[in-house]
């Protein structure tokens, strides 16, 4: 079975929260462990998250330095393959081997 997992930015930082990157990986593993027994079922998961505070951090660190500047779908894309790599990591830190393949 395919699922769509989708991930929001609440999930990767709780209202309230501190924009720090413990607080995003905390949230990150708790997703990834109720993720893992879909995975390790063998389902086709197809994931999607959000990036609007972390692309908005990058914006406001980008606008204190504006001799280096970046156009916006750049952080975008920044934070896009940032938050992509600490997923992948979490799950292959909670699946067991073997359960985590990809599909090339």
């Amino acid at each position: 079975m395919r699922i769509v997992f989708a991930l929001g930015d609440s999930a990767l930082f709780p209202h309230g929260e501190r924009l720090a990157g413990d607080h995003q990986v905390r949230g990150i593993r708790d997703a990834a462990a109720a993720l893992a027994p879909v995975c390790a079922a063998g389902h086709q998961v197809v994931m999607t998250h959000g990036n609007g505070p972390q692309v908005g951090l990058l914006a406001l660190q980008a606008a204190a330095t504006p001799d280096i500047p970046y156009p916006l779908d750049v952080l975008d894309a920044e934070s896009a393959g940032m938050i992509g790599y600490l997923i992948e990591r979490q799950l292959m830190n909670v699946l067991p081997g073997g359960a985590w393949s990809l599909p090339f």
